[in-house]
Parts: C-alpha cells; structure tokens; sequence
C-alpha cells in the first residue's frame, strides 16, 4: 500500500499569467505558496488483474482504457500500470471548484503514487513536468501551470514561466519571523460556491490579446512582491492583493459575481488590508490578508462564511506511507 499528501495552494499574484497563450511570448509569474491542506492518494495492489477506482465515482474495469476518470487513466498509462491495482483519493476541502488548485494536486498525487508503486521515484520538477503534460497536452484542459509546480516543490515561491516553455522555480527564504508574520496575516473563507473553471479560463484565454494589459500588471505585480515579501516586507501583501484582484476581476465574466463581491467588500471594509478570490473565481475559497488586530472584526463581518485555518506547506507532495507486502504470484 502506497500513500501519497498532495498540498493544495494559494496564489498571491500573478495568476492567470500562467497561461501558455500568454507566458509563451510575454513570460508569466505567479507568486504563491503550498498550503497545510491535502489530497491525499491511497493505492493498493489488487489480487487480480482488475483496476478499482474509488475517487468521483466508483469504477471497476479491465483495462485502463476503460477507465471514466480522465486524470487516473492517463496517470497510470504514463506511469506504464495495465492492471492489478486499486486507487482511492481523500481531500481536505471540497474535491472540485476550491480554486485551490485540486485538480493538479490530484494528478501529481496520482503521478507520485503509481510511479512508486512501480517502484521508481519522481523529482518535483519531474512530476510537475508530468502533471502538465496530462492535464494541457493530453487532456487539453485550459488552466495554467502554476498549481502542477507549487503542489509539486510546496513552500512559498516565485515561478517564472517562459518565454518560450522553460519553468523557473524560486524558493523564497524567509526567517522565522517573517514566515510566521505572512502566516498570520492569512485567512480563507469558503463561499459555499463550487464552480467548474473551465468556462471561466476557456473565456479568459480567449481575451488575452485584448487583456494585455491586465496579464502584464499582474505579472509585475507577482515579481515586485515576490522582491518585497523576500527582503522582509510582509506588510506589502494586503495592498498587491487588492491590485490584484481588481485586475483579474476584468479578464473573464465569471470571474467576480454578488457572493464573491460580498465577501471581498466585507473583508476590506473591516479592516483587512488585501482580499480577492483563490483561482479562477466564480466561487471557491476567498484569500483575506489582514493583521492580527482587525481579525476579529472582519470575522465578526464573514461570520455568514466558513474559515479555513491555513499555514504555508513546507514539503510538495510526498510519499508519506509504503509498505509492500508479498506479491499474489
């Protein structure tokens, strides 16, 4: 039996610069950090030949090809898995429309479970690398790559993505203090909204040409913070999240809507210095940054709204359980 902790993610600034039709010819960055939320990936051998899959939806097939779930089908067809296996899948939060970035944590979970299972051992970048090539080129799903990265390396960090295909990936160092200042200062409230992304990312990248503008003031944005946050100054945060979100509130229709708008206007005019909504939008978890002092009245504000306690992640996803028992044969 294999398990595998995937963490999930919050992005800062720069999301949506990710996005091949954009970083491919401007280049993108994306500040964000892994966060103390999992998928987690349960596999076991099977004492026949047949593939059990229990995430979604319960299937039991012969051959991978049969298999319904897209990301498990072409995970174990990457990974070189014919049969003999079952797979199951845990998550801490909602499995669909967090705008956590779920579905890229469950591929490289996936990922990292069967290819130990066939005893071999991926690098980060090897199992983000892997995750984007089944999620934008096999599947053709329009999302970016920043999720496949941070829930791959974990931590707090800095991905430059092009021009052209390369991915940099910056760890960025902070001391004691600053880490434990940044992590005070974050709060996240569900909306009790889940969305699929999909629509909101297919019209997004369609826009792009019209929405330079918008993707370059979030790139910089992303790269001036990502300096700032580095030498110490976590009070600059709450402000480039703002920035942010009015930016990318313009890229797509589905992006903003009534409950979302609520929960950022609450959060600011309570007090807190920076809020915007996690991922594609349209609903999912709400970042809010905001110091210690003004917590409890904008608590008292999104008292309507669920909080989800949260600290930086310090590890990507990992194996966390392994123990091969004698084999059927």
């Amino acid at each position: 039996m294999i398990v595998t902790e995937t963490p999930l993610r919050i992005s800062f600034a720069g999301g949506g610069t990710d996005l091949p039709e954009y970083y491919r010819e401007h280049g993108g960055c994306v500040l964000n950090c892994a966060i103390t939320k999992y998928i987690y990936i349960i596999v076991k051998e099977r004492y026949d030949d047949k593939i059990y899959v229990g995430a979604t939806n319960r299937e039991i097939v012969h051959e991978v090809g049969e298999i319904r779930h897209e990301l498990v089908r072409e995970a174990l067809r990457m990974a070189n898995i014919t049969g003999g296996i079952e797979v199951s899948a845990m998550a801490d939060i909602p499995s669909e429309g967090s705008g956590l970035g779920s579905s890229s944590a469950f591929t490289v979970g996936l990922l990292n479970a069967f290819f130990a299972f066939t005893g071999s051992q991926l690098t980060a970048r090897e199992l983000a690398e892997r995750a984007c090539r089944i999620e934008l080129d096999i599947l053709e799903r329009p999302m970016g790559k920043q999720d496949a990265y941070i829930t791959s390396f974990g931590g707090l960090c800095q991905l430059r993505f092009g021009p052209g295909e390369e991915v940099q990936v910056k760890r960025l160092q902070l001391n004691g203090n600053h880490r434990r200042e940044l992590e005070r200062n974050m709060m996240l409230f569900f909306t009790g909204i889940t969305r699929q992304s999909t629509p909101i990312l297919s019209e997004q990248r369609r826009n792009i040409a019209e929405n330079l503008a918008q993707h370059h003031r979030l790139r910089d944005l992303a790269l001036s913070l990502s300096a700032g946050v580095e030498s110490g100054a976590i009070g600059a945060v709450g402000p480039v999240l703002r920035d942010s979100w009015v930016a990318k509130r313009t890229l797509a229709s589905g992006i903003d809507n009534d409950t979302t708008k609520e929960i950022v206007n609450l959060a600011l005019d309570a007090g807190a210095d920076g809020a915007k909504v996690c991922g594609a939008g349209g609903g999912g978890f709400v970042l809010v940054v905001c110091t210690p002092e003004h917590q409890s009245p904008v608590r008292e504000a999104l008292r309507d709204y669920r909080e989800m306690p949260i600290r930086v992640a310090r590890f990507g996803s990992r194996v966390v359980f392994n123990i091969h028992q004698e084999a059927w044969d």
